[in-house]
């Protein structure tokens, strides 16, 4: 059931410098829906959901993002072409040409919270230049009572401009798009992109400066879900790998979808209040809780419609990152809060696209910390002009682009806290098997889920493990509900040759890669490499 009351509580933004704005304030979801319709910025599907167009951009713009570098930040952050320094002052006039531009225009604020676990809650305040904005944040962050909301003071401000477009050459950005987190005045500045994700990623990267820093917790951009006897499962993967379609388990409570902490005590929490999913080729027979939650409420992103506003999830016309938003008690199977303790098993995911590695291992403590600073993924043929060939990619502790410290603080504190809680790691291939992308198949999501259901009760624990020739991984030689023959990779491979050629080629990306990081790790952890 969708929300359809109004906070009556006025605010003013003049504090900020937003002057004579019409501010709308605390607007229910279906209110917000109204308004998007009304201003012809988007229209309703036949799920009886809001499909908007983010314009321009329909991803995030990690080139474009920055970090102010001052007392606060110089010394911490690990600067490069991820954390991308801006100058203070120029900061300061930006942020001035921005609540001037947002001067006199109708306004959409909220008042939210992030991260669960009330010992660690933040406060945001959402300045929105467009409704649809708005409910966004209304889905992705947790919502405060009335009474939580007399007394709100915001710790983060988050002000939202798609409208303005920076000048280069004299604002400092690299184009008229920007995401600029400034840790001294905690401020997100967004501007010239309507993609909504900049806004929970924005508060998502601030957290895991303040977490590690402050709170002696351990951000992971993860999922998590937890069992009947609550144990809980940490599930690690990039864009596109699967995280959250198999941390929705019919079986087991949703805690959330992308963004957790871990706690000294051994609490997982979620940041969030919401998901935030990707919908291409989405189906019901696959994955019904994502489907099933797109109703009023829910947000569709760079969807294709018909006339009658049905929606197209197999066309890409605009976007292969077509998305729904919706708040996560959309979901029926929920913990509430969102929050878990005891976790028994991490899952690292990745879709291989050279079909080289197991659909799923056994990981040692070194191979863990190697493969989550690695935070290795594939970008199939077809996804860019040019690509002909999988290219890996690779994204440090599988969220390089919000992660402000260098990764091997993470990794750091993810071993410490593996190793105390005896936690199994998982690595899951859900790419392909048989042979690279354009010769094999993608692993069938039922196999995989079998997997998973396997390694989580236990299943795994007593069958027989095989040891894989290059990448040194652990292979169950048997698995309840899964064919044999899939287990070890090679196997599925009619040129036996060509895979132990691919794989190699794998191996050499793998080693290229962490070269960066050898300086850092330790001797457990370059165990956890691939053989030369």
């Amino acid at each position: 059931m969708v929300e359809n009351t109004q906070i009556t509580k006025t605010i003013s933004l003049e504090d900020y410098g937003i002057n004579n704005a019409n501010v709308h304030y605390q607007l229910a979801p279906q209110e917000l829906h109204e308004e998007t319709l009304r201003l012809g910025q988007g229209t309703e599907t036949s799920f009886g959901a809001l499909a908007v167009n983010t314009g321009k951009f329909t991803g995030r713009s990690p080139k474009d993002r920055f970090i102010v570098k001052d007392e606060v930040t110089k010394d911490k952050v690990w600067w490069g072409d991820i954390n991308i320094p801006f100058d203070s002052e120029k900061f300061d006039k930006l942020y001035k040409k921005v609540v001037a531009y947002l001067g006199g225009k109708e306004i959409y604020v909220r008042d939210a919270f992030a991260c669960a676990d009330n010992k660690y809650r933040l406060n945001i305040r959402v300045v929105n230049e467009f409704p649809w904005s708005n409910m966004f944040a209304f889905n992705m962050f947790l919502r405060p009572g009335d009474d939580e909301l007399d007394h709100f003071k915001e710790d983060w401000l988050v002000i939202n401009a798609p409208g303005f477009k920076a000048n280069p050459e004299v604002d400092g950005t690299r184009q008229e798009n920007f995401a600029i987190l400034n840790f001294s005045k905690k401020i997100a500045l967004i501007g010239g992109t309507g993609y909504t994700g900049e806004i929970k990623k924005g508060i998502f990267s601030a957290l895991n400066f303040i977490l590690p820093v402050y709170k002696d917790t351990l951000p992971m951009h993860c999922s998590a879900n937890v069992g009947e006897d609550g144990d809980t499962a940490i599930f690690f993967g990039l864009s596109g790998t699967g995280k959250t379609t198999l941390s929705a388990d019919p079986e087991r409570k949703l805690i959330g979808d992308d963004e957790h902490g871990w706690t000294a005590d051994n609490t997982i929490f979620n940041f969030e209040g919401g998901c935030y999913a990707k919908v291409i080729n989405l189906s019901e027979e696959n994955e019904p809780d994502i489907y099933r939650a797109i109703k009023p409420g829910a947000i569709l992103e760079n969807v294709v419609l018909d006339d009658k506003g049905n929606v197209d999830f197999t066309n890409t016309t605009i976007t292969q990152n077509t998305r729904v938003s919706y708040p996560i008690n959309h979901i029926h199977n929920i913990q509430e809060p969102s929050s878990g303790k005891n976790p028994k098993n991490i899952f690292f995911l990745t879709a291989d696209a050279f079909g080289v590695l197991p659909p799923i291992s056994k990981l040692t403590p070194g191979q863990a910390a190697y493969h989550f600073i690695s935070g290795y993924t594939a970008k199939v043929a077809g996804t860019e002009a040019g690509v002909d060939e999988p290219i890996p990619s690779f994204s440090a502790c599988f969220g390089a682009p919000f992660m402000p410290l260098h990764p091997t603080k993470y990794a750091e504190m993810l071993s410490a806290k593996m190793k105390a809680a005896g936690v199994n790691v998982w690595l899951v291939n859900t790419g392909w098997t048989g042979g690279p992308y354009g010769v094999g198949s993608r692993m069938k999501l039922k196999y995989t889920r079998e997997m998973i259901s396997s390694a989580l009760e236990g299943k795994l624990d007593d069958v027989e493990f095989e040891t894989h020739e290059i990448f040194g991984l652990q292979m169950p030689k048997s698995c309840e509900g899964v064919p044999s023959e899939i287990l070890n990779p090679k196997n599925t491979w009619q040129d036996k040759e060509a895979y132990d050629r691919k794989a190699k080629e794998l191996a050499n990306f793998f080693r290229k890669n962490f070269s960066k990081f050898e300086a850092y790790a330790n001797e457990e952890i370059m165990k956890g490499a691939p053989k030369e």
